[in-house]
């Protein structure tokens, strides 16, 4: 049997990783050995922030509610009486109209009141 040599694919695997870590800091752009773990670890971290981007967003969306809410009502009571009248609007949006549309985010509220 013939023996195999492995130069072109063991270069096309190290020239597809060093091109996926082009713009990390340090050796880990151009060592191959470096990038490797580099790589992996950005994929471990990417996972994981991906979850908690959701997660900051949602947090933001909260304050952002309650500074239209002002004095008006406290945040949590809102959203409490929203589940209640089955108003199914997501902070996302409420966070939005709070900024953008205050007239329509105030009958949402006076909504919710009465």
């Amino acid at each position: 049997m013939a023996r195999v040599k492995r130069g072109v694919t063991a270069n096309k695997r190290r020239k597809n990783v060093l091109k996926q870590v082009k713009g990390f800091k340090w050796g880990r752009k151009t060592k191959y050995k470096l990038a490797k773990d580099a790589l992996a670890h950005a994929g471990v971290y990417s996972f994981r922030d991906r979850k908690a981007k959701k997660r900051v967003f949602r947090k933001l969306w909260q304050v952002q509610i309650s500074a239209a809410l002002g004095d008006m009502i406290s945040y949590s009571k809102f959203i409490a009486e929203l589940k209640k009248n089955n108003i199914e609007i997501d902070r996302k949006i409420l966070s939005q109209l709070g900024k953008t549309r205050p007239e329509t985010f105030k009958k949402i509220v006076e909504k919710v009141k009465s």
